[in-house]
């Protein structure tokens, strides 16, 4: 069982790390959605529940949505063999890992706060993390033995990466939240192109793809710029700007525009339209 790892939730980053690393037999997976066939798909052996893959692998990773977490971890903690390491590699406050990590670790886990810095696709296995926590050291070695290489240890406090990661998220998801709400409001008065010709000669393209990523990525994203929320009020910082972006993920999320227009005005008629 050295070398089994198991997949908890198996969206976008778990079928992705799978199908790059050819785990084949030795990775177990589970999503409580149907996913079998695209587990099977990614040839790792389908389990029908969390308690399977914890009895059968001695390495987990977590990638759940945010509002999961948590509770993943709870119930991880009471199958999992003593030892077997816990990487959250979650989008969550710094908060729910400490709490998480407080599982894993009576239960005889070694818990590894993750922090997955870029869309997995198309990085793949080198995809940035970081991780964090006093199993920092062991965790970094077992995941360039899975097929990881771009992995950076930035502290042994649990929550230290996922804080780099929530404040960053400020940054980064918050400037698509305000692209959008810029640019729709552009499109209805008619100055789209005054406008971003005024950004420069690359903003269109810019906010084509931020504006794509929340079409595909609105919901989680949402969930994600929650945590970020909690993250500030946590350092005493309002969070008035992030929970606007929290509303515009999941607003466009929710539009479950498929398939995705190609272009930017494309894309914002089919919002305008789509939109109550």
């Amino acid at each position: 069982m050295e070398h089994r790892v198991g997949i908890i939730g198996f969206g976008e980053a778990g079928s992705t790390f799978a199908r790059a690393a050819g785990w084949e037999s030795s990775a177990f997976a589970f999503d409580t959605a149907d996913k079998h066939a695209s587990i099977e798909e990614a040839g790792v052996q389908n389990c029908p529940s969390l308690t399977i893959v914890c009895e059968n692998t001695s390495q987990l990773i977590s990638v759940v949505t945010a509002d999961q977490a948590l509770n993943v971890a709870q119930n991880a903690a009471q199958h999992f063999s003593r030892g077997c390491l816990y990487f959250d590699m979650n989008s969550v406050a710094p908060e729910t890992k400490i709490a998480a990590a407080k599982w894993v670790e009576a239960a005889g886990g070694r818990y590894v706060d993750v922090a997955v810095m870029a869309p997995v696709n198309p990085q793949r296995l080198a995809v940035p993390l970081l991780l964090a926590g006093p199993h920092a050291d062991a965790g970094q070695e077992a995941l360039t033995a899975l097929g990881f290489t771009n992995l950076r240890i930035v502290g042994n406090a649990v929550g230290r990466a996922s804080t780099i990661k929530m404040l960053r998220s400020v940054m980064y998801k918050g400037v698509e939240a305000l692209t959008a709400e810029c640019l729709l409001a552009c499109e209805k008065a008619g100055v789209t192109d005054e406008v971003l010709a005024s950004f420069g000669n690359d903003w269109s393209e810019q906010a084509d793809y931020r504006i794509d990523r929340m079409l595909v990525h609105g919901l989680r994203r949402s969930a994600e710029m929650y945590e970020s929320s909690q993250t500030l009020l946590s350092l005493g910082i309002s969070p008035s700007l992030t929970d606007g972006t929290v509303e515009w993920q999941q607003a466009l999320g929710e539009l479950a525009i498929s398939p995705i227009p190609t272009g930017l005005k494309a894309k914002l008629q089919a919002i305008l339209e789509t939109m109550p």
